[in-house]
């Protein structure tokens, strides 16, 4: 797959695909006459980086996470660690949301009462 190909399938920009790769936040990717030419491995490998972004992993967290996969076996407890931290930022996150949902909805319901009246 070209780099546009990926970027409309995944909806990220060809220039932040680019950006992961100087990084090195995804290897580099092979070129065919000097085009981009993604493989089932690239894809999935970009698929996981930004199912992590939208999960609100910094880039740090993500080269380190994928440093230690690097590793092999020997790194299971290392990126173990790595994900339960971020799943209790997300949790804590998800709390904070559900208190933002439930005043909006405290004030719809006193919004719509009131022009009932």
């Amino acid at each position: 797959m070209t780099i546009k190909e990926i970027s409309d399938k995944h909806h990220v920009s060809q220039t932040t695909l680019r950006y992961y790769e100087n990084i090195g936040i995804i290897s580099p990717v092979t070129r065919k006459n000097g085009i981009r030419d993604y493989q089932d491995s690239d894809e999935k490998a970009i698929e996981t980086v930004l199912k992590m972004r939208k999960a609100g992993l910094s880039l740090k967290s993500i080269e380190r996470y994928l440093s230690y996969k690097n590793d092999g076996e020997a790194s299971h407890t290392k990126r173990i660690e790595i994900l339960k931290r971020e799943r209790e930022s997300l949790m804590r996150r998800k709390h904070e949301i559900e208190g933002y949902l439930e005043h909006l909805e405290w004030k719809i319901r006193e919004l719509s009462e009131s022009s009932n009246n």
